[in-house]
């Protein structure tokens, strides 16, 4: 759930921008020798308010590592993790972009979590030739040579969804989520997939963030008699959105597809709220596939945390390190272009199986999983299998 408050500049444009302005063919950096440390950047929040995101794609990153080290490395090379913390802030991420880059000769970046600071990175990315591994689920649209992503694009999340509630809840839908580019590019996909299946949209609304007054809202949803409610409100704004629904009685005569819901909102509505909210993700926590629990079981046991949430997020996050080193050892040389192209079109084993890179515009089909809301877990309705990414890069 990238949030961007800000208009979406794709890689390719940027990227043309920046190499119209300075002659980038010397930028991309030498090979580096055998044994010596491979560097690879974070630019996460660490401050700011998304703090959150940053510790669970941490946990991901970290284990990827950790265990890449002890496997002795990448062709012999160790892999070494250098934080910076974006602060939530699109000038602070170039900044932190640039230092990684310049100073520390980093061999990729991975990061950040919102659509504004990837955007304000874009330019840097492409003009130093330095792969970005951004694994946070977006609004799509984001393409360029040095451009991954390992996480959802809205078809991935509400192909399977939208249908199953149109069969299980009701043909009719309501969309109410944040007035910034990921709940837009959402709403308008699931329009197009409503459409497909002879639903009705029977209203589709924004609000600006820190809005806490939801009763009007709440009223017009249930005036209009829609039985599913496409709910983009990420952090403490859908939380709110949601105790005051629950107080209303909206979630009695209601279901909620809660868009970009993970392990990390559990508990937060309140004993006994926010039961019964559909969402659609990459990993369950508390899946009952081996690969899962080994998974969840690993990062807690790196973290030193047996009780930390495993979301999604630490799972793509660290897919992206497995899927660079996997790249990396397909070319056989340790450098940025070698990652690029080791990485485009490239498959790896995920804890929840098999996924695969586009070779194209380097989008991530992995298998997705329809989960509910029960009690203080997020349980698996239903395996989904691959769902792959529609293109992004036309």
């Amino acid at each position: 759930m990238a949030n961007n408050r800000f208009t979406r500049r794709t890689f390719l444009k940027a990227g043309s921008a920046a190499a119209a302005g300075i002659g980038v063919s010397s930028l991309a950096m030498p090979s580096i020798a055998a044994n010596e440390p491979i560097r690879l950047g974070v630019v996460q929040p660490f401050s700011g308010g998304l703090e959150l995101f940053g510790g669970q794609a941490k946990l991901g990153l970290d284990l990827a590592v950790a265990e890449i080290n002890a496997a002795g490395g990448i062709m012999g090379s160790p892999v070494e993790l250098i934080y910076e913390d974006d602060k939530t802030d699109p000038k602070t991420s170039v900044e932190r972009t640039l230092k990684l880059i310049q100073r520390d000769k980093v061999i990729a970046i991975s990061g950040p979590i919102t659509s504004a600071n990837r955007d304000a990175m874009a330019p840097s990315i492409e003009r130093f030739k330095t792969p970005l591994l951004y694994a946070t689920n977006y609004e799509g649209g984001a393409c360029g040579r040095y451009m991954f992503s390992f996480n959802t694009v809205p078809n991935q999340d509400l192909a399977k969804l939208l249908p199953f509630l149109k069969d299980n809840a009701g043909n009719s839908f309501y969309m109410f989520g944040a007035d910034y580019i990921w709940p837009q590019k959402m709403f308008e996909v699931a329009e197009g997939i409503i459409a497909g299946q002879q639903g009705e949209v029977k209203g589709k609304e924004f609000t600006p963030f820190g809005t806490k007054e939801f009763a009007p809202v709440i009223r017009r949803i249930t005036d209009s008699g829609a039985k599913v409610l496409v709910f983009a409100l990420p952090g403490a704004d859908g939380i709110t959105f949601i105790k005051q629904a629950e107080d209303f009685g909206l979630m009695k005569n209601v279901t909620v597809a809660f868009l970009g819901f993970t392990e990390t909102y559990l508990g937060a509505f309140g004993e006994g709220k926010g039961q019964g909210m559909y969402c659609t993700v990459p990993m369950v926590m508390n899946s009952e596939e081996p690969g899962v629990k080994d998974f969840v079981a690993r990062v807690r046991k790196n973290a030193g945390d047996d009780k930390v949430t495993v979301s999604s997020y630490v799972m793509t996050h660290y897919n992206s390190v497995q899927a660079l080193k996997a790249g990396l050892e397909k070319v056989g040389k340790i450098d940025q272009e070698s990652a690029v192209d080791g990485m485009a079109g490239i498959t790896f084993q995920a804890p929840t199986g098999e996924a695969s890179v586009s070779a194209t515009d380097h989008h991530t089909t992995m298998n997705m999983y329809l989960c509910k809301t029960e009690g203080l877990a997020m349980n698996t309705v239903e395996a989904l299998g691959p769902i792959a990414p529609a293109p992004q890069c036309g």
